[in-house]
């Protein structure tokens, strides 16, 4: 956490930002932040001492030539700090909604909780028109302003794959949404009817991946549904 000195301001921006674009590299860092490489590297190494990010792993066959640049994302406990200081509570609540009214009153709460942040942002999403790109990055900015830290990558360009991944770098509910799944399920469903097509959700932090991923189509299968391999270990349907 920062405790007010510039030079912890500074990290903690560091932090928020290997959060919300994660897997990142210095480079990408110092350009986005407007820092040199080497006060980068210098709150790199702090945060990976302080165990709060760690360098990630790129998948098998992603790898171009020659030695990666390196990048790095939040561990749990980078993660952590992030989170809602009632958690716990709200965990107790939920477990005890579940076991004297059933989970159904768990999903109906869930639902209930992710219309009132659907109903929050929708004006946001409808200001950007119709164009559906245009309404993604709206959707990735409204969620940022709500505590989500948003952003966006295309996927697929020139391909009958070509859409846009929104990733989430922080979750508000995160502890509870890894014990209530329906959280995760009710907020890929508001993001589909924001936006007006079909989506996927490919990742969740609640699943102990580094980043929340939802694929969004913009090529010709925005008619319906498309199969993309989850990152979770299952194919999205």
């Amino acid at each position: 956490m920062a405790d007010g000195t510039p030079e912890s301001r500074t990290r903690d921006r560091v932090r928020r930002a290997i959060g919300e674009r994660g897997p990142i590299s210095a480079r990408d860092l110092a350009d986005l932040l407007g820092l040199t490489p080497a006060a980068v590297r210098r709150h790199l190494d702090a945060l990976e001492e302080g165990e709060l990010i760690i360098e990630h792993e790129a998948a098998p066959g992603r790898r171009g030539r020659g030695r990666p640049a390196r990048s790095f994302v939040l561990t749990e406990r980078g993660q952590e700090q992030m989170s809602n200081t009632y958690d716990d509570v709200a965990t107790a609540a939920l477990k005890f909604l579940a076991e004297h009214s059933g989970e159904s009153a768990v999903e109906a709460f869930a639902e209930e909780q992710i219309h009132a942040l659907e109903q929050r942002i929708r004006g946001s999403v409808e200001a950007a028109g119709d164009d559906l790109v245009a309404r993604i990055e709206a959707l990735s900015e409204a969620l940022s302003a709500e505590g989500f830290a948003a952003s966006t990558r295309p996927v697929g360009q020139g391909t009958g794959l070509a859409g846009i991944q929104l990733c989430q770098g922080h979750c508000p509910v995160r502890n509870v949404a890894t014990e209530f799944r329906q959280f995760c399920d009710a907020e890929t469903e508001a993001i589909s009817r924001l936006l007006g097509v079909h989506v996927q959700r490919l990742a969740t932090l609640a699943g102990g991946e580094h980043v929340c991923t939802t694929y969004i189509p913009t090529g010709a299968l925005t008619e319906g549904p498309v199969v993309v391999e989850s990152t979770e270990g299952r194919s999205m349907r």
